[in-house]
């Protein structure tokens, strides 16, 4: 099994910025890809950005590309999510993910372990 954890969220105004962090535990090392995910108000979750413990690479939703950067503290098994120019549609419930599989890229059932979710508020 694997843990993970979510912090960082908040409320912020409309271009401000946040960082979340997710902690990760547990047999980590059956992880290959991390992802975050976010879920509005009335709406299904969606892909955000996803990053691979190995080698880095990265890969964004392009309602985010430009603005959120995702990176990974291996020594620390964290990933971090920092959002700039934050807008009030980024608002949402943002999750973290962890996949078994070196192929999971924007598809929620690709991933196997889910955290809590952080709530992130921006207002106008």
């Amino acid at each position: 099994q694997v843990q993970l954890v979510e912090s960082g969220g908040g409320l912020v105004q409309a271009g401000g910025s946040l960082r979340l962090s997710c902690a990760a535990s547990g047999r980590t090392f059956s992880t290959y890809v991390m992802g975050w995910f976010r879920q509005a108000p009335g709406k299904e979750r969606e892909f955000v950005a996803r990053i691979t413990w190995s080698g880095g690479t990265t890969y964004y939703a392009d309602s985010v590309r430009g603005r959120f950067t995702i990176s990974r503290d291996n020594a620390k098994n964290t990933v971090y999510l920092q959002m700039n120019s934050l807008k009030p549609d980024d608002t949402a419930v943002y999750y973290c993910a962890a996949a078994t599989r070196i192929n999971a890229y924007v598809v929620e059932k690709e991933y196997d372990y889910w955290g809590q979710g952080t709530q992130v508020t921006v207002s106008s």
